[in-house]
């Protein structure tokens, strides 16, 4: 299986997403944010960091470069996008995914491990996380409290496009492990068709023992058993 790893200016977690691919056995590659194509490619990693600087708001430049144009086309043609932190930021922004994250409650940057609860695993983004089993994964964002209007976030619910949200380590999901006021504890979310997904927390720094979890491979596992168990998107 083939990734693409999407390099902006100022992305810091793209060489951790591609280690995090590798690790797990398939084959991953940059594309730089310059590119009009993706390439020859399975699933596109939207990687995190401050694409831009973060000037203007989180994601609302990267947005406009050449290559989210080919993640549009590819995501339209059903082709599997996961965007990790400013990731998430930049579907967001370019209307791939709904709502917007915005600065955390605190107004602090917060670095951290979480406990994730894992709402369905109805997606090609969950599918191999076990029933009722948290996640612990690392956060590093100042920016990460998802936000919608009521209507969006009813929508969100009905669908079951909320697949990750801040729990403790009892699996419930209190405002004490919300790190960033984010709504409903929202840590992750998908789109109508299940197969765009963001997330603030960054499961390609938990896939090894060495960084203290490998509960992140889950979320790894979950695509490859998606693109092997689905027909392949046509590459844009």
């Amino acid at each position: 299986m083939n990734f693409a790893v999407l390099q902006f200016p100022a992305s810091n977690c793209d060489q951790d997403a591609v280690h995090a691919v590798r690790l797990l056995g398939h084959s991953a590659r940059f594309v730089w944010h310059k590119e009009n194509s993706l390439g020859d490619t399975d699933a596109v990693l939207v990687p995190g960091g401050f694409s831009y600087g973060d000037y203007l708001r989180c994601g609302a430049i990267a947005r406009f470069s050449p290559v989210m144009q080919a993640v549009k086309q590819f995501a339209d043609n059903g082709g599997l996008v996961l965007g990790i932190c400013n990731g998430f930021q930049v579907l967001c922004e370019a209307g791939l995914l709904p709502g917007a994250l915005i600065r955390n409650r605190s107004l602090q940057f917060r670095c951290e491990n979480v406990f994730l609860k894992t709402a369905t695993i109805d997606s090609p983004f969950t599918n191999q996380i076990p029933a009722g089993q948290l996640l612990r994964v690392p956060i590093a964002h100042g920016e990460g409290c998802y936000f919608a209007d009521t209507d969006t976030i009813a929508k969100l619910k009905v669908n079951q496009q909320i697949l990750w949200q801040y729990a403790n380590a009892q699996g419930e999901l209190t405002d004490g492990a919300n790190p960033n006021g984010a709504v409903e504890n929202i840590a992750g979310i998908c789109n109508e068709r299940r197969n765009v997904a963001g997330l603030m927390p960054h499961p390609e720094r938990a896939c090894e023992p060495l960084l203290g979890s490998t509960d992140g491979r889950l979320i790894f596992e979950s695509i490859f058993h998606a693109l092997k168990s689905g027909p392949a998107a046509k590459v844009a």
